[in-house]
């Protein structure tokens, strides 16, 4: 019997992509990483790093720079290809690589369209939400088996502002931002929980101890922690790899877990036809089942908001 032999490609070798392939080289995810980058010399570079240092961690792995018929085979294809923000002052959104990530899917388009591939894809470019919408588009690809990582990181960020605010771990808090990983994003504190005890619940009995938590501040401080990484050292690197090793391994593993990852919605908050970042059912088809959450009023006025930018956005990519 022929053992199945776990394959990924990942398009694009910077920071995130090199990162991304650590993360899944660490833990143990794949037994075969190919990159593809426009510079051919830098995938050969990144390649070669990463598997060397597959010598001293616990899987083997091989890893190798390749071009588009390597990818015919893979059963996961991770796009992380595309510019930096410009951190120039004022200009904090992601939207803003928007043209630029455009021309470069205009040349991986037809590449993937050509190599045979069939599997999952994973995007992680930005803007992530709209970029994943269009590859979906382009590609004609089934929607269940194209996601974005998009606010899997995000979330992370803010259960960590969550437990310096509280004093609780992070792994006992469960809160998402959703709907877009950008500056639309939002935290539905409705659905924030310790321990299963929803937050606004512990901040009514114990108003001397948790009376004074600025709930917007502690969102905003998550939301800006990905500006703060990037204008301190140039790129984000460790979250995101750790979020795309997670959602490889949900997917892998068949393990129908939920995290919050951007995908096309189809009358999920009362929308269609649109990606948006909300918890997601993952296993080896994909996307399974989208979970609807009950949002306040509130909640879903910042949804609606959230939705209509990325929509914008998309007919603006559309029209590139």
């Amino acid at each position: 019997m022929a053992l199945t032999r776990r394959k990924i490609g990942i398009i694009g070798a910077g920071h995130v992509g090199s990162h991304g392939g650590y993360a899944l080289i660490s833990q143990g995810l794949a037994e075969e990483i190919v990159y593809i980058d426009i510079d051919r010399e830098k995938a050969v570079a990144q390649a070669l790093d990463l598997f060397d240092s597959s010598t001293y961690l616990d899987r083997h792995v091989t890893v190798y720079a390749g071009d588009y018929s390597d990818i015919s085979d893979a059963d996961i294809l991770i796009v992380a290809a595309g510019p930096l923000p410009d951190m120039k002052a004022g200009q904090n959104d992601r939207q803003q690589t928007l043209g630029a990530t455009v021309e470069i899917l205009k040349d991986i388009i037809p590449k993937i369209k050509s190599s045979g591939f069939s599997g999952i894809i994973i995007n992680i470019s930005n803007p992530a939400d709209v970029v994943a919408h269009y590859l979906q588009e382009k590609l004609s690809w089934n929607p269940k088996r194209i996601l974005s990582t998009s606010t899997t990181l995000d979330s992370a960020r803010v259960r960590r502002a969550i437990a310096e605010a509280t004093g609780y771990d992070q792994k006992s808090i469960n809160a998402y931002a959703l709907s877009e990983h950008g500056e639309t994003q939002f935290v539905p504190w409705s659905l924030v929980t310790v321990a299963g005890k929803p937050l606004l619940e512990l901040i009514k009995e114990q108003p001397e101890r948790f009376g004074k938590l600025d709930l917007e501040e502690i969102a905003l401080r998550a939301k800006k922690a990905g500006w703060i990484i990037l204008g301190g050292k140039g790129s984000t690197e460790f979250g995101i790899g750790a979020s795309i090793a997670n959602v490889v391994k949900a997917i892998y593993g068949d393990e129908n877990r939920i995290l919050p990852v951007s995908t096309l919605l189809n009358g999920e908050y009362g929308y269609r036809d649109v990606f948006a970042s909300v918890p997601c059912r993952l296993n080896n088809e994909g996307v399974a089942e989208v979970i609807e959450l009950k949002l306040t009023a509130e909640e879903k006025a910042k949804f609606d908001a959230s939705v209509a930018s990325m929509r914008e956005n998309f007919s603006r990519a559309k029209k590139m």
